[in-house]
Parts: structure tokens; C-alpha cells; sequence
């Protein structure tokens, strides 16, 4: 749900399509970082996968994921 309701239309369309593909087989680990990461701001997860802005180190390769499926050039 909180892939879904993020205030930035394009954000919410990226992570909902990730999460539905994704998250039936993420392990512990995985989840708990995408949850931290569902609690950063919206206006930098967006700066992030669309590469405008690196992501912090932790998110990096979980949003390397994130643009490279469900990124704006894919749409």
C-alpha cells in the first residue's frame, strides 16, 4: 500500500509496478530495505531513479533495480 500512495504520480506508478512484481520474492533483508526505503522523501527517491541525484549508498543497488525495470525511459 505504501508503494501506491506516495504524492508523486510517477511514484507511485514505479513502485507499485515493483512492488507487485517484486516483493512476493524478496527475503527479510531485501523488504526491510525497501521499506526504509518507502520512507525517504518522494521528490528524492524521484531524483534518484530517474538518475538526476546519486542515491545514499545503502539504496544504490536497490535502486539500480528500481530505474532499470520500472524506470521513466521504460515506461
Amino acid at each position: 500500500m505504501r508503494s501506491m500512495r506516495r504524492g508523486i504520480r510517477e511514484m507511485d506508478m514505479i513502485l507499485t509496478a515493483f512492488a507487485g512484481a517484486n516483493l512476493p520474492d524478496m527475503d527479510e533483508a531485501a523488504l526491510d530495505l525497501y521499506d526504509a526505503l518507502l520512507g525517504e522523501n518522494d521528490q528524492d527517491l524521484y531524483q534518484w531513479v530517474t538518475g538526476q541525484v546519486a542515491p545514499p549508498a545503502r539504496f544504490a543497488p536497490l535502486v539500480t533495480r528500481i530505474a532499470g525495470t520500472y524506470g521513466p525511459d521504460r515506461a
